[in-house]
């Protein structure tokens, strides 16, 4: 009964591991949506500033474009509006999802087009 805590935090840390770049990207708007359900500020915050830091400054126009984005939805969760944060980062998790199946052979399993769940079981 107390392991099964640590069996899905191994599980996860697992998962996490064996991603792919473009699966972490994913697993990350996953955690920043599902805290921003939540409205768990920290969370939230953390999630999108672990997406802002990793862009790559080398493509500028696209890193630009996504850093404004990022910022904008930090200001809106500042300001308690999860709600249009939530809006825009699904719709860029989508378009990583389908850039992710494009690009992702068909045997592989990876994709998963709904959101995975993060919780941790009680």
């Amino acid at each position: 009964m107390f392991q099964q805590p640590f069996r899905s935090q191994e599980y996860r840390q697992n998962d996490v591991l064996g991603a792919s770049p473009l699966r972490l990207v994913v697993m990350a708007y996953d955690l920043a949506i599902l805290s921003c359900e939540k409205k768990d500020f920290e969370k939230a915050t953390r999630a999108i500033s672990v997406l802002r830091d990793a862009l790559d400054f080398d493509y500028q126009n696209v890193a630009l474009g996504l850093f404004r984005v990022y910022q904008w939805c930090l200001d809106c969760i500042r300001q308690g509006d999860y709600t249009s944060a939530i809006s825009a980062l699904s719709e860029l998790r989508d378009a990583w999802v389908q850039t992710e199946k494009k690009i992702t052979p068909v045997n592989t399993a990876s994709v998963q087009p709904s959101r995975m769940s993060l919780e941790t079981p009680a």
